[in-house]
């Protein structure tokens, strides 16, 4: 699949492994959290990074303990109207987790800043889907409304800084 990172689109190193599949000994491998629980000693006995996806009903406090050893979580839209992995990547920041928080499944061009804002480093496109495709998606709003993770100001923060220097 390709990936939205920077605005960019960009080539998938990341193999999804079904929970059958023989676990390779190289590569950079995504498990899910079934497979995370019952095999975490082959899992992290691999030479590569490792990635953990996590449905929409399985919160990052389930793999608190091992967000260390982890380079990827990919957090589960199944409709884009669920919208439990934007509080899903807060709190991975919030627990520490310093590596890339993937949005993966139903996701719709005008969630990107909103995901981007909670901290979501990249998006698992569907086939076909061009760089033009997603431009005016990742360039329509220069600030953003509300307050979220990263240092960017809202702009109702703006406004008010504004309107203290007139008075």
């Amino acid at each position: 699949m390709p990936l939205l990172k920077d605005r960019k689109i960009v080539d998938d190193a990341w193999t999804l492994l079904a929970d059958d599949d023989e676990i390779p000994l190289t590569g950079y491998v995504v498990v899910s959290l079934d497979r995370f629980i019952n095999d975490s000693g082959a899992i992290l006995a691999c030479d590569g990074p490792i990635g953990v996806r996590l449905t929409s009903e399985q919160s990052p406090q389930l793999i608190a303990g091992a967000l260390a050893k982890l380079s990827l979580v990919q957090l589960e839209f199944p409709v884009f109207t669920d919208g439990r992995a934007y509080s899903y990547a807060r709190l991975l920041h919030r627990l520490g987790f310093v590596g890339e928080i993937r949005a993966v499944g139903n996701i719709l061009r005008d969630q990107y800043l909103n995901l981007k804002r909670c901290g979501f480093d990249g998006i698992e496109l569907k086939e076909g889907v061009t760089e033009k495709d997603w431009a005016a998606s990742t360039s329509s709003f220069s600030v953003p409304y509300q307050v979220a993770h990263g240092t960017a100001q809202s702009i109702m923060s703006l406004r008010e800084r504004r309107m203290a220097r007139n008075d």
